[in-house]
């Protein structure tokens, strides 16, 4: 036997090959998903990218709102180094001297309600300490400025700011010496400044500031702006995921032809949503790094920032990473669960079984017993910040899941009316879906910021504290230390002959004391001693009769106040003033014939009482310590009246403070707040309605085929123009009154949380305003390419 001849053994039966581990299927089907979406042709690109712009344009809202912790730190860092470490406050002390100290004075100023901040420096030796964002002080009659105070300065329109900054710019303060890009900023030169005329002396910059602790009910506001903001971008990130869903659906009924199952279908779909959302973070990405180079150039509600302020804090960026395509897998898969996907189409069991309603009852009401069970707050204890957050949410992703149920409910009863409405509500009855997704974050949005309004109002009278000031009698008020003597009274005939100035209550006041001597428990009677003529005295106290050389002795309501008047401001004796161990003190005999009369409410709020006498009775050049006081009542008709009195008092003084009088002062704690709530909003409701638009333009592409057979068929065009209105509109109506109802409900609550009364409850009306602004501007913007989808070309299929 041969080896030809050896006994082959037969061989066994062939081993199957081993099944793919759970983790490599759904690896292999997530990435069959995403080769999907990257090569399906010009439909899936389409639909690819309408999701990854829908979820870049969340993406980089998300990464500005991750970014405002490190603009604060950075606005605030850049505001203490410039702080200065002063060495004396008063210009009486003897302050000391040194090579590196500098003398300065506050000249700030404000141009058409824009607040400038400014200085007069003058330096006490050769090495003079600089602020930040300049390398030398600038030369007498010279200044640096802020970029933006520059670009005003070279305004033609800007004159009257010229003339009052006649300085020569001769540099330009660095981002290291400013708050924000549109800051008003500016440093001068002098040659004049001594600290007998107001200046103060530094010795350097960079003190720390103090803090002021925020109180509870604005750390409450704080949260609810933040939930409120970032809510409706959250679900529109949620439904920007879902766009061509019924496309894909019948992909995917394609797929189940040729053998995959249900579970396969869904991971493929999940591949589809993760590769869309990818995209999606890479735009948001590329639109957030694009438009911080312009944000230095963009203000909005006078708030701004400087490109390199807007950096996103990294455990921030990894969440939004992680959480965005995890979103979009989840939306994907819940979807899912209530479509039917077969081999031979699709079924959706939205007509067979109707949404359920009472689980999603449980959100807002858990969100309600969240807050009840936290309780109210003390208004000076500390807060608790998670669980008001997470009540708010529950209450705002509550309203949006209930908002379909209710969609559906109504639309199901609507029947008849005219050609485009009845297109439009049986549209909505076939597949309510899209438009209420379209639609919840603007129901979001109006509802949190019903909510937000009720509590801004409740908590109003708490941080507008009102001044007592009276702008009816006079609008601006001026006060200067350093015009004295012949300058005082010139001052006052100034402002007087300004343009559109119509009444000058002048008066050059200081303190007048009882002469004696008094150990340090002791306590000199003091009273105020008033100069002004005769028309002026009359605004500060009730004077019938007066002429020039008459004196008064002013009291206030409060008799013991007018007692302690009374020890200073005896007739027939003589009062004493201070100079301040600068000289002899001024002796001066009030007359024994000087009447009493009642003080009186001056404009700036301050009752009026001490001694008041006209010109004629004391010789204003001697007396010593005193201030010049204006309070200027102006014809608001004159076309910038206010800057021309402005520049009168820059001219007169550069350091005279002048302020509008308000009757309100308002905090500014709580005014930055409400700022930030005005620019976030601003913002959102920009995302809005780009969200609603791509959705539209996603429902329109989609029908887009159904539009040409109905315009071929003999449809107006301005007939389905109608329907997209009222098809919009619906959904949109319904939603403003869950949102109304969902925001008074959140309001009231938040108001019993902080201890307030509701004091308005129809401030909602501007929020459905804006609303029903926002669809139709969405509407307007959606019918050019509704015009175009209605051509017959599209009824061709390749």
């Amino acid at each position: 036997m041969t080896l030809l001849d050896q006994k082959r053994t037969p061989a066994g039966p062939a081993r199957p090959p081993e099944p793919p581990s759970r983790t490599a299927s759904w690896l292999r089907d997530l990435g069959l998903g995403m080769r999907f979406a990257a090569a399906g042709g010009r439909e899936g690109w389409t639909r690819t990218l309408l999701t990854a712009v829908g979820v870049g344009l969340g993406v980089a809202l998300l990464l500005v709102a991750a970014s405002v912790p490190h603009m604060l730190d950075e606005r605030s860092a850049r505001s203490h180094a410039r702080s200065e470490t002063k060495i004396s406050d008063s210009p009486g002390a003897q302050p000391k001297k040194s090579d590196t100290t500098v003398l300065r004075i506050e000249a700030g100023t404000e141009y058409r309600d824009r607040s400038i901040t400014g200085y007069l420096m003058r330096a006490d030796g050769g090495h003079p300490v600089v602020p930040p964002g300049i390398d030398s002080l600038p030369a007498p009659g010279e200044m640096a400025v802020s970029p933006a105070l520059r670009d005003l300065l070279g305004s033609p329109d800007n004159e009257l700011l010229r003339e009052r900054l006649p300085y020569k710019v001769t540099g330009t303060i660095a981002e290291a010496g400013l708050r924000s890009p549109g800051e008003l900023w500016f440093y001068a030169g002098s040659d004049t400044l001594t600290s007998s005329a107001g200046g103060h002396r530094i010795a350097g910059y960079g003190k720390p500031g103090p803090t002021d602790p925020m109180s509870p009910m604005l750390l409450v506001l704080v949260i609810m702006v933040c939930v409120v903001l970032l809510a409706p971008v959250a679900i529109f990130i949620a439904t920007a995921v879902r766009f061509g869903g019924d496309r894909r659906d019948r992909r995917l009924a394609a797929l189940r032809l040729i053998g995959t199952d249900i579970r396969m279908t869904r991971r493929i779909a999940a591949g589809e949503a993760l590769f869309g959302s990818v995209l999606g973070l890479l735009i948001g990405l590329a639109l957030f790094l694009t438009g911080r180079q312009f944000v230095g150039h963009i203000e909005v509600w006078d708030a701004s920032a400087f490109p390199s302020d807007l950096a996103p804090d990294a455990r921030l960026c990894v969440l939004i990473a992680l959480a965005v395509p995890l979103t979009a897998v989840l939306v994907t898969l819940a979807a899912m669960r209530s479509v039917v996907i077969e081999p031979l189409g699709v079924v959706r069991n939205s007509g067979s079984r109707g949404r359920r309603l009472w689980w999603r009852l449980l959100l807002p009401v858990a969100g309600l017993a969240v807050f009840g069970i936290t309780g109210k707050f003390e208004p000076y204890g500390q807060v608790n910040p998670y669980p008001i957050a997470s009540g708010a949410v529950l209450v705002l992703v509550g309203l949006a899941l209930l908002l379909p149920w209710l969609v559906d409910a109504c639309v199901r009863r609507l029947r008849g009316g005219p050609v485009p409405w009845q297109l439009a509500t049986r549209r909505l009855q076939l597949s309510s879906g899209a438009a209420s997704r379209a639609v919840s974050g603007v129901t979001v949005a109006v509802a949190g910021a019903v909510a937000l309004q009720m509590l801004f109002a409740a908590m109003n009278d708490d941080f507008n504290k009102v001044t007592g000031q009276d702008p009816s009698r006079a609008q601006l008020y001026a006060a200067s230390e350093i015009v004295r003597g012949d300058a005082a009274l010139r001052s006052i005939e100034e402002f007087r002959a300004t343009k559109g100035v119509t009444q000058v209550i002048g008066t050059v006041e200081a303190f007048a004391t009882k002469p004696g001597t008094y150990t340090d428990d002791d306590i000199q009677p003091t009273t105020s001693f008033t100069v002004g003529d005769c028309a002026t005295l009359r605004e500060l106290a009730r004077i019938t009769s007066c002429r020039d050389g008459d004196t008064f002795v002013s009291h206030p309501k409060d008799k013991e106040q007018a007692g302690w008047v009374d020890q200073t401001a005896r007739k027939g004796k003589v009062v004493e003033f201070g100079t301040y161990g600068r000289g002899k003190p001024l002796h001066w005999t009030l007359p024994a014939d000087s009447r009493t009369v009642a003080g009186r409410t001056d404009p700036y709020g301050e009752e009026r009482s001490g001694i008041l006498v006209t010109p004629g009775a004391i010789d204003v050049r001697t007396l010593p310590g005193a201030e010049t006081i204006s309070q200027i009542r102006i014809d608001e008709d004159v076309p910038d009246v206010a800057e021309f009195v402005r520049n009168t008092a820059a001219r007169l003084d550069p350091g005279m403070r002048l302020v509008t009088l308000n009757s309100v002062e308002r905090d500014r704690q709580y005014e930055s707040v409400q700022t930030g709530l005005q620019v976030g909003a601003t913002a959102t409701l920009l995302l809005i309605a780009a969200s609603m638009l791509v959705s539209q333009l996603e429902q329109l592409r989609e029908r887009k085929r159904l539009l040409s057979v109905l315009v071929a068929f003999g449809t107006r065009r301005v007939t389905l123009g109608w329907s997209v209105l009222w098809q919009t509109a619906i959904p949109v109506v319904i939603g403003l009154a869950v949102a109304v109802a969902g925001g008074l409900a959140l309001g009231a609550t938040l108001c019993w949380m902080v201890g307030k009364e509701v004091s308005g409850w129809f401030l909602f009306l501007p929020m459905v305003g804006a609303g029903a602004a926002l669809i139709l501007l969405v509407t307007l913007l959606s019918l050019p390419p509704l015009w175009r989808m209605m051509r017959p070309d599209a009824l061709r299929s390749e």
